[in-house]
């Protein structure tokens, strides 16, 4: 039995697309002069830079519940956090062809669910609507009816524990409280 077996945690997310092509740094996710170089930055503050080199303004027409779909080499770059801006922007999922090791780590380790899935970027336009489903790897293009299958994190592993309790600081915490 899963350590956090005890604690759900959303694994379906339905919402609209927001589509981003290959190799999207995550420099540009979270840049550096805007961000880092502020340490006393609020997480809302920090989240409104995010894509702002390549697409100004984007973040402020976030809606909660919205979705990413990238291409090839989605979070590659330096190891910045930018999975936690997404998560406060309320971006409910990543879904990309691939994405580098190091992002999708800390997507885990930050309670951000993110899902590889080849071919993804080929079947989503922006503003089209898709339902995501960590626990089976279902994608689904509910606009155009197109179905993919990812390979979804296993049950009982910790990548999958870890985003079944909010992040890696949570896990702990719950894992730490059952002793």
């Amino acid at each position: 039995m899963s350590e956090t077996s005890d604690l759900p945690h959303a694994t379906r997310f339905s919402g609209r697309v927001w589509t981003f092509g290959d190799h999207i740094s995550t420099d540009v996710m979270m840049p550096g002069s805007k961000v880092l170089a502020h340490p006393n930055i609020t997480p809302e503050e920090a989240a409104s830079h995010c894509m702002s080199a390549n697409r100004p303004g984007w973040s402020a027409q976030v809606r909660k519940g919205d979705i990413i779909v990238a291409g090839r080499n989605f979070g590659c770059g330096s190891s910045r956090p930018a999975p936690r801006l997404l998560r406060t922007l309320g971006i409910s999922v990543a879904v990309a062809d691939s994405m580098a090791r190091v992002f999708f780590r800390n997507c885990i380790h930050v309670g951000f669910p993110a899902l590889l899935c080849p071919g993804v970027s080929k079947v989503f336009e922006e503003g089209q609507v898709a339902e995501v489903d960590m626990e089976t790897g279902a994608v689904m293009n509910l606009t155009t009816g197109q179905r993919l299958q990812a390979e979804p994190l296993e049950p009982g592993t910790p990548p999958y524990d870890i985003l079944q309790a909010g992040g890696l600081d949570q896990y702990l915490l719950h894992v730490l409280r059952k002793r």
